[in-house]
């Protein structure tokens, strides 16, 4: 499937990974569509690269119906999401006064695998009754985001884990689902990226993270987790899998 001139879909678009990957979709030529709940940031990226900003809860099913509403009626039908939206907290499940609360395991959960499903839900939808691309008959790619942490994930991170495993587990039923409409369904597994939370730590802690990736021993970029958003676009053999990116990782146990 080709970027240029499709109407693509970021969530978590504001900052990190979404930003990085809305802009490389603009530059190759998609109409952007950015999703968060960060207005400010959103609202100056979108005047950076031409899209469409939307204030979107993914976690609430009317906000981001609302949210394809003004999609659709702006840009029109979308052939392209990328599910980025995400939060990482770590909390151990007995900590030193007491047992993990449960609302702190629902939260994660409900942003990082159903807020993905929410939105994945919608686009699947919007994009089952576009216009066919080319000649294998593809209406449709959505990218979404795991991590390392759903096959090694770390002490304090049972809920992350969880919700990226999540994720991870319903790539392939979902791609198989959506074949019928020409729908591909691919997941990307980041290791350590340097975010602008990890970009917030100590210089040494950095390096230390740095320090545990075999080759290349440094944080994955932003960037390079668009590009290989926008490899898996172009590539319609891509389907129903999830990629490591990671450097070759292998998250130890704490």
């Amino acid at each position: 499937m080709q970027i240029k001139a499709t109407i693509a879909v970021v969530t978590g678009a504001a900052s990190g990974m979404g930003a990085a990957t809305a802009r490389f979709l603009a530059e190759n030529g998609a109409k952007v569509a950015l999703l968060d709940v960060n207005e400010s940031q959103l609202m100056s990226l979108a005047k950076e690269i031409d899209g469409l900003a939307i204030v979107c809860d993914v976690t609430s099913s009317d906000s981001a119906e609302a949210a394809f509403e003004q999609i659709e009626a702006k840009l029109g039908q979308p052939g392209i999401l990328v599910n980025c939206a995400g939060i990482c907290p770590a909390q151990r499940v007995v900590g030193k006064e007491s047992a993990m609360p449960l609302d702190a395991f629902s939260r994660v959960i409900e942003v990082n695998l159903i807020g993905s499903f929410n939105i994945l839900r919608l686009a699947a939808a919007a994009m089952s009754v576009g216009s066919v691309v080319n000649e294998s008959g593809e209406r449709g790619v959505i990218v979404n985001t795991a991590s390392v942490a759903a096959y090694e994930g770390q002490i304090g991170q049972a809920a992350y884990s969880a919700s990226k495993g999540g994720i991870v587990a319903m790539t392939l039923p979902i791609a198989r689902e959506l074949a019928r409409f020409g729908i591909r369904v691919m997941t990307i597994a980041p290791g350590i990226v340097q975010t602008p939370m990890l970009a917030g730590m100590p210089q040494e802690v950095q390096d230390s993270l740095a320090a545990q990736v075999p080759f290349p021993k440094r944080l994955a970029r932003p960037e390079e987790f668009a590009q290989l958003v926008g490899h898996i676009i172009n590539n319609e053999m891509l389907n129903g899998e999830v990629i490591r990116l990671d450097g070759a990782i292998r998250m130890q146990s704490k």
